[in-house]
């Protein structure tokens, strides 16, 4: 061959490729609108066992509204295969095909949907139970072949990736969709990084189900922490409960599952498809659901909030004075049971007025996140995220804080991190192995109620938490949290026997992982939430539960950086003296005084709850001493005691009207007792009108709430009464203005009671008697003044006399 020779072929060839190259390049564009563009016909897969679906698609499914095509995603394509070199199948290969049948694959992006291939574009489509799939795009139509078992697939001789949808056949209906997996992933690098280190403040935003606009199409993305699991499914009423066809990815080493779901919106319900370590599946409800369905069912449902707040006044202010010196005066609601049969929004519209009415400065709901047994009182949460549903959706739920709100009135809230429940749809070994849970079963076990402790010790697991604690301050406007159960989660050895737990690494009892939580928990919330206080429900003496976390103890830890703490110790020795008949309380005198050596160790809350009147414990009225008189009496004299007493009040609904009955969450405060047409109503409703005063003279007088951490704030005038059963006390505000609280606790008139008293006071005069008429007592009152006489007493330089009442509490300030 001659080069001359040479060179012609050369060009002739060129010339050749440049002509195909034109014509493949024409048949792309070309889109004839009576014409379907063939797709190349997939090559046989290799043979996969037909997994039989678990049931048809109904004949007649209801159509997706298609939204707006989103514009070409720019792909570009490697240069077309040399002549006479066959392109690769389009068909997706057997490995994956096995992994996508058995929901076993962890990439099915990388496989479905469409990629540049040599030859064009490969579509591939997973679609079980479709008759066939069609390739749309703009007039392009192009049906795929039906590869078996619900895979589509086709060769398209394009030179890029089009914005393009799928039509689906089934069997008497046509769905026009977007394609799934033709998306990037919806969670960016930021949050998987937050997520992996465990310090996602606001997880819920990153996590659950959230509508969105994706790549220019309205959805709803998905996401999952599932870090043990072989694959992750997303089924709902979306896809008629097979989740076969939505399988989700997993993005890197995470352990987080995604998937943007096209053309569905709030109201859907879903659950997520788990395949376990061994194989197995479980159908779990969302960790992070925002709503639910109502209990029994068990469902996730996808929501977005659409409740415009009124609240901006009270937030605002919030933080202006802190907690601890300011008036906190709490009434305690089981939501549910406070007016049986009332929603969230029915409950906006009596619970703030009445709060409002009695003086009380806050609520504290007992839990409200989702749970599945009623009798649990909340206590036993499946739903960490949801409002429970069986009161109304969360924008109900935020009505009702918002109300409250602009009632003036501060929203507590018991929060549950130490456990929760074993039901196999919920956290329980949520993806085939323990994840929530301690994985070493002494740990993870509740000794006292049978449910599973959170492994404190995971990142991720007190992420979960930290951000839950966040999520409720930030999404719903919550105040405070109530912290229920702190001394089980602070103690390895708590309800448990010797040999059935191990000590820290120390050799101590402190669970250190669960320190380390509630540390990092209250400092976040503290940070990100100024005027929230958290409030620890822990009844042992731990050291600095309420100092802050970066100021460590004589144990040796630093605080845990709580607000306030209940003080279990005054409630149960109070109640204790109080249940004495009066003969015999002059033995059991300290009961009464003793909480006054360790008021200002904690910043404290004196709490009768809910625990108090339950489970035949009897209501706070019964358990006085004596007949009905008496009984009104000793409990109006304790609620004066208890208002007086360093520490702030709560006090738990239907005792505020001396509830004869024990608290039953079937059917809530027997409310009768106020009928006028019952014949003792005047004795419930005097009890009533006491508490109402009692909060209204608490908040107007500083001196019993201003200097509540402060022992200066505190000066005994007789602690020491025992004979005569009383107890005298200062209490001072910050410049130093005194209020005189005198419990009686006899049932005798004592006449001339002398009480040494500051000789500055040139006068005194009585705003508070619980033994006045109007609340059903004696009527053993002074309405005029009580001057001084310089008659030394109680080691002061001038003393009163005073008629004391019986049973009963007076108390007195500068006239």
């Amino acid at each position: 061959m001659t080069p001359k020779g040479h060179k012609e072929s050369k060009a002739h060839k060129e010339a050749k490729a440049k002509k195909e190259a034109a014509a493949r390049k024409k048949a792309a564009v070309r889109k004839p609108p009576a014409q379907e563009v063939p797709a190349q016909a997939a090559a046989p897969a290799a043979e996969v066992p037909a997994q039989a679906p678990a049931a048809e698609l109904p004949a007649q499914a209801p159509a997706v509204e298609p939204p707006a095509p989103a514009p070409a995603v720019r792909v570009p394509v490697p240069a077309p295969a040399p002549v006479g070199e066959v392109a690769v199948s389009p068909a997706v290969d057997a490995g994956d095909r096995a992994r996508l049948l058995h929901g076993t694959h962890h990439d099915p992006h990388s496989v479905l949907g469409a990629h540049p291939v040599p030859g064009g574009v490969a579509f591939r489509a997973f679609r079980p139970y479709a008759r066939a799939v069609t390739v749309v795009s703009g007039e392009l139509r192009a049906e795929l072949h039906d590869d078996g078992d619900g895979f589509f697939s086709g060769l398209l001789p394009l030179t890029e990736v089009p914005a393009y949808r799928l039509l689906v056949t089934y069997d008497g209906t046509v769905h026009e969709t977007e394609d799934a997996y033709r998306f990037l992933p919806t969670l960016g690098e930021l949050d998987l990084h937050l997520i992996g280190e465990g310090r996602h403040e606001q997880l819920w935003q990153a996590l659950g189900a959230h509508v969105t606009t994706h790549e220019g199409v309205t959805g709803t993305r998905f996401a999952v922490w599932a870090p043990n699991a072989r694959g992750v499914r997303v089924t709902g009423g979306f896809n008629f409960w097979d989740g076969t066809g939505f399988p989700m990815r997993s993005l890197g080493g995470t352990g987080v599952w995604e998937l943007f779901v096209p053309g569905i919106g709030e109201g859907e319900l879903y659950k997520f498809e788990i395949t376990r370590p061994d194989g197995s599946r479980t159908l779990r409800a969302d960790p992070l659901a925002r709503r639910t369905e109502v209990p029994p069912a068990t469902s996730s449902i996808v929501h977005a909030s659409h409740h415009e707040w009124g609240d901006g006044e009270w937030l605002a202010h919030r933080a202006d004075t802190p907690v601890h010196a300011a008036p906190f005066s709490v009434y305690e609601v089981h939501l549910p049971s406070w007016r049986p049969g009332l929603t969230y929004r029915g409950l906006a519209e009596q619970l703030p007025a009445y709060v409002k009415e009695m003086g009380f400065t806050h609520v504290e709901l007992m839990p409200v996140a989702e749970h599945p047994f009623g009798g649990s009182w909340g206590y036993q949460v499946t739903g960490f995220y949801a409002p429970t549903a069986r009161l109304g959706t969360p924008d109900d739920f935020k009505y009702l804080v918002d109300k409250l709100h602009q009632a003036g009135i501060g929203v507590l809230m018991d929060w549950v991190p130490a456990h929760f429940p074993r039901d196999d749809w919920a956290l329980a070994e949520f993806d085939g192995r323990p994840l929530y849970e301690h994985h070493d079963p002494q740990r993870a076990t509740h000794p006292d109620w049978g449910t599973l402790e959170f492994d404190f010790g995971r990142r991720e697991v007190r992420n979960f938490l930290v951000a839950n604690a966040v999520y409720w301050c930030e999404e719903f406007h919550i105040d405070g949290l109530r912290v229920d159960a702190v001394a089980s989660m602070l103690y390895l050895d708590y309800s448990r026997e010797p040999g059935q737990w191990t000590p820290n690494e120390h050799g101590g009892r402190e669970n250190l992982d669960a320190v380390a939580f509630l540390q990092e928990m209250n400092a976040t919330v503290y940070r990100r939430c100024p005027g929230v206080v958290t409030i620890a429900e822990e009844s042992t003496a731990w050291d600095g539960v309420t100092r802050p976390t970066h100021h460590k103890g004589p144990s040796g830890f630093g605080g845990l950086g709580f607000g306030l703490k209940w003080n279990m110790g005054w409630m149960h020795d109070s109640l204790q003296y109080m249940s004495h008949d009066p003969v015999h309380r002059a033995y059991h005198h300290h009961e009464m005084t003793f909480s006054m050596v360790y008021a200002y160790s904690e910043n404290y809350v004196l709490p009768i709850s809910h625990d108090e009147v339950v489970h035949g414990k009897r209501s706070l009225v019964s358990k006085m001493p004596g007949d009905w008189w008496q009984q009104r009496a000793d409990l109006r004299a304790y609620l004066g005691f208890m208002w007086a007493h360093p520490g702030k009040q709560l006090l738990f609904m239907g005792q505020e009207f001396a509830q004869g009955a024990e608290w039953s969450e079937a059917h809530g405060p027997d409310w009768w007792l106020l009928d006028p047409a019952y014949g003792a109503e005047a004795d419930h409703r005097g009890v009533r009108d006491l508490v109402r005063d009692l909060n209204a003279v608490y908040r107007a007088t500083p001196a019993l709430w201003q200097r509540d951490t402060d022992p200066a704030g505190f000066e005994w005038i007789t602690g020491d009464a025992a004979d005569d059963n009383v107890f005298a006390f200062l209490r001072r505000d910050a410049e130093g203005t005194p209020l005189l609280a005198v419990t009686h606790l006899a049932p005798v008139v004592r006449h001339d009671y002398r009480l040494g008293v500051p000789e500055e006071v040139p006068a005194w005069a009585e705003v508070l008697n619980t033994d006045a008429a109007r609340y059903g007592g004696g009527d053993v009152t002074r309405p005029d003044v009580v001057k001084p006489e310089a008659q030394p007493w109680h080691g002061r330089p001038a003393s009163i006399r005073l008629t004391l009442p019986p049973l009963a509490t007076v108390w007195l300030r500068p006239a």
